[in-house]
């Protein structure tokens, strides 16, 4: 498939037709001529299954300019109980922007906890999308065998893949889902039969080194029941990096990551598809790990970035691991964002020296050491004193920074604060009560710096059914964390 790389880098996103598909050129076409955001979906999980109160997705105007600025305008509701939405991408991202016929307009929206997907038109009404089609989880599991689907991106050749976790007993397995970019209907298996992994997770694919890499959460069935320590010491949690042949299916490399890189979660290669190396954020061991392509042709691992963990009393355990959760790349590839949802830190690196990231923003949004909170900090290796809550209007932020969406010109970072609903339960107890949040850092995208903008907030503990948890954002027309350049 030809990809032309000359034309301008002016966007379809979620309407209009030019001469090009959708996204961008190149992501430095996106980070100098895509437009500000000014919408952004956002799923939003009800953990009231009891009242009969479905999720549902969350159009929220992020438009300054707009009468409606910070309001959720749309709420589309879903026809099902408990789907747990979670992740969601697109039918089409700038790996296909070379096809004329191509236009990103539906979200891939699955159920993490129900394996039900939701294909949604965003483009018929950005401000109210509807539901397009539904495919149901007996048709993923028949032909596929795959559970607990997490990640979904659109591929160049115009299928859709997604990630599974579990087999359909909710034992670990990481295998690959596709369904056809046309009719939605699960086609097969993306891997080559026998070559799925132990654990799955997150992926992201670079056909320009013939290599696609998945990462490791743990087995399903453990999941949904809560986080406990001795099921990581038992082997029931990952520390892989899975490394595929693109163009065979095969799975040709694993490496291990060690103690060192427990619960590898979201994997970023660099934007610039010329570049055969990236970054991977280990959850349980607090670690960032720069993955590249070696001398000798296979894929290495090397450790770049470690928070240490602080030792505790009146916590679950004597020590309390930052819990790296979320991380996200700057369209110019110069800057690395995560952040710490036990800890309550979003962090900003540096990555102009791959290999030595520099620390160069930090900003605490809640988070389960703030001063008040039952937990005594005894030893900290970086803080002198522990940061205070925060609350915006006057309300307490429950929960930490969890997931990051970063504006395509790197100066606006949206988070929120809600990883899934079992674990917020067990580790923030009151967000399930209260409610989670969406708030709004401002980045310094010369020197480096975060600061909080306190004129933006969206308390989805004050939605018309109840408290929320809303999880990860999208713009209609792409970001950093969904498009791929190829």
């Amino acid at each position: 498939m030809q990809h032309d790389k000359t034309n301008g880098g002016h966007q379809n996103g979620s309407n209009g037709c030019c001469s090009h598909g959708p996204g961008y050129a190149s992501p430095l076409e996106a980070m100098r001529s895509g437009p500000r955001e000014k919408l952004i979906y956002v799923p939003c999980i009800k953990r009231t299954v009891e009242e009969g109160k479905p999720d549902y997705l969350a159009t929220l105007d992020v438009d300054p300019e707009s009468s409606t600025f910070c309001q959720v305008l749309h709420r589309l509701e879903m026809p099902n109980i408990g789907d747990e939405l979670h992740h969601s991408g697109w039918n089409s991202c700038s790996s296909c922007h070379g096809e004329k016929d191509k236009v990103r307009q539906y979200l891939i929206l699955p159920g993490l906890e129900s394996d039900r997907i939701y294909i949604v038109d965003t483009r018929t009404n950005p401000k109210a999308p509807s539901i397009h089609k539904i495919v149901e989880p007996s048709e993923i599991h028949s032909k596929s065998g795959a559970k607990m689907l997490h990640t979904a991106h659109c591929l160049a050749s115009g299928q859709i893949m997604l990630s599974g976790m579990g087999d359909l007993e909710g034992n670990a397995k990481g295998s690959f889902v596709l369904l056809d970019g046309n009719t939605f209907e699960c086609v097969k298996n993306w891997e080559k039969e026998g070559n799925a992994a132990e654990f799955g997770y997150d992926f992201w694919y670079q056909p320009r080194h013939n290599v696609m890499i998945s990462t490791e959460w743990g087995a399903p069935r453990l999941i949904k029941a809560g986080f406990n320590p001795e099921h990581v010491a038992q082997g029931f949690y990952g520390s892989h990096l899975n490394v595929y042949n693109w163009q065979s299916h095969e799975l040709i490399q694993r490496i291990d990551l060690g103690t060192d890189g427990l619960l590898p979660l979201e994997i970023r290669f660099l934007h610039d598809p010329s570049e055969a190396q990236g970054y991977v954020g280990c959850a349980l061991s607090s670690t960032v790990f720069r993955f590249f392509k070696a001398d000798d042709g296979k894929w290495a691992a090397e450790k770049v970035i470690s928070i240490p963990s602080k030792t505790v009393e009146g916590w679950a355990l004597p020590s309390m691991p930052g819990l790296i959760t979320d991380i996200l790349l700057s369209l110019d590839d110069r800057f690395l964002y995560f952040s710490n949802w036990l800890h309550g830190d979003i962090r900003q690196y540096d990555i102009s020296d791959r290999r030595h990231p520099k620390l160069v923003g930090q900003l605490f949004i809640g988070g389960s050491v703030c001063k008040g909170e039952p937990v005594k900090v005894t030893k900290d290796e970086e803080l002198q004193s522990q940061p205070e809550p925060l609350y915006v209007n006057g309300t307490r932020v429950h929960g930490g920074p969890q997931m990051l969406q970063l504006s395509l010109d790197g100066k606006r970072l949206y988070v929120t604060t809600s990883l899934y609903s079992t674990w917020d339960k067990i580790f923030y107890p009151d967000m399930i009560k209260h409610g989670s949040f969406m708030l709004q850092v401002d980045v310094d995208t010369e020197k480096g710096g975060l600061t909080l903008n306190k004129k933006f907030v969206v308390d989805f503990g004050k939605e018309p059914g109840g408290p929320a948890l809303a999880h990860e954002a999208r713009y209609p027309g792409g970001d950093c964390s969904s498009d791929i350049w190829i």
